[in-house]
């Protein structure tokens, strides 16, 4: 199953706050879960942060599941050519987007979802040059993401891979998505000010990747589709 991840912002003069209300009760319901070939669709709307300047690189993410060999159909159908494409220019600056296709190599935790509303942490990474991809996902899953399930505060954690095709005409932009998963934004600032957080996890993730690429984001979950045949 591929887990597509959509980075979107809001299109020129529209607020945050407008364009995340658009995407969760009109494009996401009336367009987007329109697609037949979608499994499971989250939007994660951002969270604003103490002390932040500037505008903010993304608004919101979407999170689509959907099977490989019914990526491209989906992508011929009339509720995505003549709905949620057609829809986009009402809300996102949709030349802004990144979309990273990915799958799911660790999971921990809530596995099979049930929880709906988490707050969440996600976060872009890209490996350190000169690391070969198979020692850096190696290294990742097997020594750096354990280092994740030890707090209780966690209450989900997937480390997600770009997809191999990614490579097929060079680098891919970005190699993992990481994302955890918390009750409240309490339990994530309880984890990130840890001292285990601090001295322990943050300088293994730092022997990995390039920390000046990595993208950080607190999100609100919002289920759109929590499962379909």
């Amino acid at each position: 199953m591929i887990h597509q991840f959509i980075f979107a912002s809001p299109k020129p003069g529209m607020t945050e706050e407008a364009f995340q209300d658009y995407w969760v009760n009109n494009h996401a319901v009336n367009y987007a879960s329109k697609i037949p070939q979608i499994k499971k669709y989250i939007v994660d709307t951002r969270i604003k942060q103490e002390n932040e300047t500037g505008e903010p690189l993304f608004s919101g993410i979407a999170e689509i599941w959907i099977k490989p060999e019914e990526q491209i159909a989906s992508l011929q159908t009339k509720e995505f050519l003549q709905g949620a494409r057609l829809d986009e220019p009402n809300w996102a600056a949709f030349w802004k987007s990144l979309v990273v296709d990915t799958t799911e190599d660790y999971v921990f935790g809530d596995e099979e979802m049930t929880e709906t509303g988490y707050v969440k942490l996600v976060r872009l990474l890209k490996r350190k040059e000169g690391l070969k991809l198979g020692t850096y996902r190696s290294d990742l899953q097997k020594v750096y993401a354990p280092m994740n399930t030890y707090f209780d505060e966690i209450k989900r954690y997937m480390l997600c891979h770009a997809v191999d095709g990614a490579y097929a005409v060079g680098e891919a932009r970005f190699d993992s998505v990481e994302v955890f998963s918390f009750l409240n934004t309490d339990d994530l600032n309880t984890f990130i000010e840890s001292s285990e957080y601090v001295f322990d996890i943050m300088p293994c993730l730092a022997g990995l990747v390039e920390t000046g690429y990595l993208f950080s984001m607190t999100v609100q979950e919002n289920w759109i589709i929590k499962g379909r045949d």
